[in-house]
């Protein structure tokens, strides 16, 4: 049987926060359901949720998302996730499968801008 995902919950601090940073990045429209959960289902991808938990972030992801760059272009994507309230982790990095950047949300989550490489068959 297969199975899908229906969404991607985040532990966090401050749910209507985040969810109207992802919004403004993903596209979507925040939805609050209390101060304790929000999400908000962009037009690519499952829902991204939002709950409050009482303890904050501590150590680093064990799992992030990535993003493709809009055009390829991770610099631009980069910039508009850092105009939105996001924080850069180092440059842009180059690896086989092309260059990303990696970032944080306002809270510290861990994501990632990735483009791939030319394609060589043209």
């Amino acid at each position: 049987m297969a199975t899908r995902i229906s969404e991607i919950v985040f532990d966090c601090g401050e749910p209507a926060r985040l969810v109207r940073f992802w919004a403004a990045l993903l596209g979507g429209e925040p939805v609050d359901r209390g101060p304790d959960w929000s999400f908000v289902d962009p037009p690519e991808g499952p829902r991204l949720a939002f709950q409050r938990v009482p303890e904050g972030k501590t150590v680093k992801n064990r799992v992030h998302l990535d993003l493709d760059a809009e055009a390829g272009d991770v610099e631009r994507a980069a910039e508009t996730a850092v105009g939105l309230g996001a924080s850069r982790v180092g440059p842009v990095t180059p690896d086989s499968q092309g260059r990303f950047q990696v970032l944080q949300d306002p809270e510290g989550n861990e994501f990632c801008f990735v483009e791939s490489p030319p394609d060589p068959a043209g």
